[in-house]
């Protein structure tokens, strides 16, 4: 058995070695940390997001609120 068999491995090989070398260019490109602009604004997000969630946790007490009064009213009008 001589180095024939080899033969149909390279092109696989060659493709792995390709693919690793991209890979290792782009994390080599890609930056570690966001930009501090783009920390801020994420941060200034996740407050907005957390204002609306508790402006929505007012209202659905609200309307529970509500709709308890108006099934009351329903049921003495009975």
């Amino acid at each position: 058995m001589g180095p024939e068999f080899l033969f149909p491995l390279i092109p696989i090989v060659a493709i792995i070695a390709f693919a690793a070398v991209r890979i290792a260019r782009l994390r080599a490109t890609r930056p570690e940390s966001p930009p501090a602009d783009v920390t801020a604004r994420l941060e200034e997000l996740e407050r907005g997001v957390q204002g609306l969630q508790q402006e929505l946790a007012e209202t659905q007490e609200r309307l529970d609120f509500a709709e308890r009064l108006l099934s009351k009213a329903r049921e003495e009008r009975r």
